[in-house]
């Protein structure tokens, strides 16, 4: 995430997450959020059309409740209304990141970003979550998976601030640096 989305996304996500938080109302408010990633993971037409400044609140707005008034709650869905009316819409994606990361850490919730070579079992996605449990000391682990035939074989793990790299790839960055190459 960039600095200047960051800034704008940080107040949004925080306001939120107080919100969820007076209302006693995280998990249910989370849930929402990740539905709608999922429409803006699935939409890019979607996407599009909430970020083109040319389409008109009004335009936006019945769109939103058109799509997501019968799948998320009121505080949600009165959230992004806020964030069509302050032109901040286009910011959506960025203010879902920022909330995600954190309600989990509220919840005690680590997400690690896999990248492998090839698409994991479900049994070496569980055996991996286990590891990273135990490594970063979080109650739970949610894995974003995503795959890169570039790596060769192997994965790369993203938790916090660490790397975990056992790619081909990286093995052979790791003898180029040895040899001096």
């Amino acid at each position: 995430m960039s600095i200047v989305l960051s800034k704008v996304a940080e107040p949004y996500a925080e306001a939120l997450i107080d919100l969820a938080i007076k209302k006693d109302s995280l998990k249910e408010i989370t849930n929402d959020i990740n539905i709608i990633s999922q429409f803006l993971l699935n939409s890019k037409e979607l996407k599009k059309f909430l970020k083109n400044p040319l389409m008109s609140r009004k335009a936006k707005q019945n769109v939103i409740k058109d799509i997501l008034a019968e799948q998320i709650g009121d505080e949600v869905l009165k959230f992004l209304l806020l964030l069509i009316n302050r032109d901040r819409i286009g910011e959506l994606e960025g203010i879902i990141e920022k909330f995600l990361e954190l309600s989990y850490k509220k919840e005690s919730i680590e997400i690690a970003k896999i990248t492998s070579s090839v698409q994991l079992t479900a049994q070496q996605q569980q055996k991996i979550a286990e590891k990273l449990k135990t490594i970063s000391g979080a109650k739970q682990i949610t894995l974003a998976l995503k795959v890169d035939p570039k790596l060769i074989g192997g994965f790369t793990v993203e938790i916090g601030s660490k790397l975990i790299d056992t790619s081909i790839r990286g093995q052979l960055r790791q003898i180029s640096n040895l040899l001096g190459a």
